[in-house]
């Protein structure tokens, strides 16, 4: 178990400065203007460490990157979804008509109603969505903000239980407890400390190390397994390899990148970003900034130098990324991994 590390004993925090490494620039005209510092692990397709780069047995918040096994734990409380359903029980989406859909069925089957979700109201991150909304004169919505699908499969765990909605999100009630145990058993570490996301829904601090080894042992699940809980995490994975829409949304690197190469990828706010390869390669990174734009280029070239992808295939992806750097409305640089 980690130990939470702290200035003066007084709250547990993320690595410093001086436990990161270089793991991306901006470079614009030919002048390296920015530097992004981090840590990051892979495991092997059997779990073993093949590299760190920083100190990945500090303690971080996985934020989004979480959401895998919030999933994990709402199903596994009883929560019946598949398909799209499942897909954007594990997303961060776009928040398009498409992706509304979806969970407003979840909230059907749970029999509840978009108020109750605990997510705050807010507007599609995708933009034409956002414009026709506008256009309509519509307002932002629950079922529009990024998290509204893990909400309404954790109210779906609820009403299948008899369990309270109205109170969900509080770290002590029944769902949340099954998820919080969920997560310590996928990490094999006890959560060192418990904040709110920006969702409203509690999210846990825990090693990269161990949010790695739930990734990885999610990415590697099959759903012939003799265990209920590797069959639900080989059907979640496999929702979203078939739905890639789902996780994110048109364009989005996520989205981009199952599309394109099949991996398992979920980005999550401050610069943290898990991928799962094909042959099960894993690998997790935070960024100390707390930036995200370099987080899947520095994935996809971890997993390329531990053999998981071809060259040919991370370059064709690489250029689908918003890496640009603009200067007078034109190309002039790039935000490239240095790992």
């Amino acid at each position: 178990m980690h130990d939470a590390r702290s200035r003066l004993g007084a709250v547990p925090e993320t690595f410093t400065a001086e436990a990161a490494v270089e793991l991306a620039v901006v470079e614009r005209s030919g002048f390296i203007e920015s530097r992004h510092i981090g840590t990051a692990i892979v495991l092997a397709p059997d779990g073993t460490v093949s590299g760190t780069w920083g100190d990945a047995s500090a303690l971080i918040l996985p934020r989004s990157s979480m959401k895998p096994l919030q999933a994990l734990g709402s199903i596994t409380a009883g929560a019946q979804v598949e398909g799209p359903q499942l897909a954007l029980a594990t997303a961060s989406h776009s928040g398009t008509d498409s992706h509304a859909a979806v969970v407003r069925s979840i909230l059907e089957t749970a029999g509840v109603g978009e108020d109750d979700l605990g997510c705050p109201p807010a507007w599609p991150s995708d933009q034409a969505t956002r414009d026709d909304m506008v256009r309509e004169r519509d307002q932002p919505g629950r079922v529009r903000m990024n998290c509204s699908g893990k909400h309404a499969t954790m109210l779906l765990a609820c009403t299948v239980n008899g369990w309270d909605t109205a109170t969900y999100l509080e770290p002590n009630h029944p769902v949340q407890i099954h998820i919080r145990e969920l997560i310590e058993r996928m990490t094999g570490e006890r959560m060192a400390a418990t904040a709110i996301d920006g969702c409203g829904a509690p999210v846990y601090a825990m090693t990269l190390a161990g949010l790695a080894r739930a990734i990885h042992r999610i990415g590697g699940s099959s759903e012939s397994s003799p265990f209920a809980l590797h069959r639900a995490a080989g059907a979640l994975v496999r929702a979203v390899r078939e739905n890639p829409w789902g996780i994110a949304g048109p364009g989005q690197p996520d989205t981009v990148l199952i599309e394109r190469l099949g991996v398992f990828a979920k980005g999550g706010a401050e610069g943290v970003h898990v991928m799962v390869a094909p042959d099960g390669t894993t690998v997790a990174l935070k960024m100390l900034d707390g930036s995200g734009r370099a987080t899947a280029a520095v994935a996809l070239r971890l997993l390329e130098k531990a053999g998981a992808l071809r060259s040919s295939d991370v370059a064709d992806a690489m250029s689908l990324l918003p890496l640009s750097v603009l200067g007078g409305g034109r190309d002039v640089g790039i935000i490239r991994p240095t790992v």
